[in-house]
């Protein structure tokens, strides 16, 4: 096998539609799968939502109904018809949404009965409090910048995991377990020369798998970020966005 081969420029992160595209199907026709399609982007982005809930000083067992019940209206269609990709982001969308969900249930003591009837989807909530008592404490990060660090870190691990599967596809998987680490920013990293006879190649050979590694990583996380814009050309802008919400976390979020 040749192991300095480039991955091939169309891999499982390609031809994806934006999240834009399956919000609006949904609204306008319901076309079959809509609703799955967009149940995984609930599950990619409930985290986020919960820890801005809790950041806005709810408990945790309302946080949690609330973040269930406004994907559940979320899933059902209630919520579509104010979507309108002209506005941008996708994340600025979900985020004014959800906080007008909030304002709607103000003066209600729960959305949601928790064992209830509605089991529309696993979101792990079980678990959210144990992330959420992870994250910084204080209120040096508002909410909104807690929500947009912790959206980064969703996108950054996205890119990630669609990386890791392009490299198993390939029978590459090996290759990428070695060399992960190189893509951990801030983090630790080994020596090439330790990456080099971890995998019994040269050092060349590895130096030049990294830098394919890199490349293509930065390349799937922009496909997911525009992903996430209703116009290729705030691409950029989004990036600098959530670049700056990870500064000023200042590297106390764990992934």
């Amino acid at each position: 096998m040749n192991h300095t081969h480039s991955p091939p420029p169309e891999g499982v992160a390609n031809f994806q539609p934006t999240h834009w595209t399956l919000v609006l199907a949904a609204a306008q026709s319901r076309a079959p799968g809509a609703s799955s399609a967009l149940a995984r982007l609930c599950q990619l982005y409930w985290y986020p939502l919960y820890a801005f809930a809790r950041r806005r000083g709810h408990v945790p067992e309302d946080a949690q109904d609330l973040t269930q019940g406004f994907f559940l209206q979320l899933l059902e269609h209630r919520l579509l018809a104010a979507a309108d990709q002209r506005k941008g982001k996708f994340r600025s969308f979900l985020l004014a949404a959800f906080q007008h969900y909030l304002s709607d249930q103000a003066d209600r003591a729960r959305c949601l009965k928790r064992g209830g009837r509605y089991e529309f989807i696993s979101l792990d909530l079980e678990n959210a409090e144990d992330r959420y008592q992870r994250e910084p404490a204080g209120t040096d990060l508002t909410a909104e910048q807690l929500f947009d660090a912790r959206w980064a870190i969703v996108l950054l691990g996205r890119a990630k995991t669609l990386l890791g599967q392009e490299y198993e596809v390939q029978g590459r998987a090996a290759i990428f377990d070695a060399l992960k680490p190189f893509l951990e920013g801030g983090a630790p990293t080994p020596s090439y020369e330790a990456a080099a006879n971890a995998l019994g190649m040269g050092l060349a050979t590895t130096k030049t798998l990294i830098h394919r590694l890199r490349k293509r990583y930065t390349a799937i996380l922009r496909q997911e970020i525009a992903r996430t814009v209703s116009d290729p050309g705030e691409v950029g802008a989004e990036i600098h966005a959530l670049c700056g919400a990870l500064i000023a976390s200042e590297g106390r979020l764990e992934p």
